[in-house]
């Protein structure tokens, strides 16, 4: 895990009005933390474009963005399908016992036996629980992430995570 890492945390989906708004789809909890964030990357077209005062707001059931030097809606049109990242420095040292799902992207996976089992892929919501994504090239599998039950311990300067699953399942 560095610090220089680029984290994508959401993308221009669409445009607002004619002064130079866009819709956004934000990857953040809350979905409104996008624009804590700074400075985005903003990537389209193989250019990038390093973005330091983005404005936004909720609007109906969705975000919209202003970003600096869009001005109207041509310019925005340039811009949809841009997708929106930080650098893993960006993000707020996380309290003890908290871990952001970027940083487990990529660890190694081993059973508390010591099998291998592959690498986590992402992470996703469920609403009980979130649940890990992990595949070794061969097979995904799906396993809950639950501290205690079946995710033993992360060791993140190691880079893997210790889970209480049956290799086979």
């Amino acid at each position: 895990m560095t610090a220089d890492r680029l984290l994508l945390i959401g993308k221009i989906v669409g445009l607002h009005g004619v002064d130079g708004w866009v819709k956004l789809e934000s990857y953040t909890q809350p979905r409104t933390r996008i624009f804590s964030y700074k400075p985005w990357l903003v990537t389209i077209a193989g250019g990038e474009r390093e973005i330091e005062a983005a404005q936004g707001r909720e609007h109906g059931n969705g975000l919209i963005g202003k970003l600096p030097d869009c001005n109207d809606r041509d310019a925005a049109a340039r811009l949809v399908g841009a997708t929106i990242q930080v650098r893993r420095s960006a993000l707020p040292k996380t309290k003890r016992g908290e871990i952001y799902w970027a940083d487990l992207e990529g660890l190694d996976v081993v059973t508390a036996e010591g099998v291998a089992i592959g690498q986590v892929s992402h992470l996703f919501a469920t609403g009980a629980n979130d649940v890990l994504v992990v595949r070794d090239g061969e097979r995904e599998r799906l396993i809950p992430y639950v501290s205690g039950q079946f995710v033993r311990e992360v060791d993140l300067k190691a880079g893997r995570i210790t889970v209480d699953w049956d290799p086979e399942f």
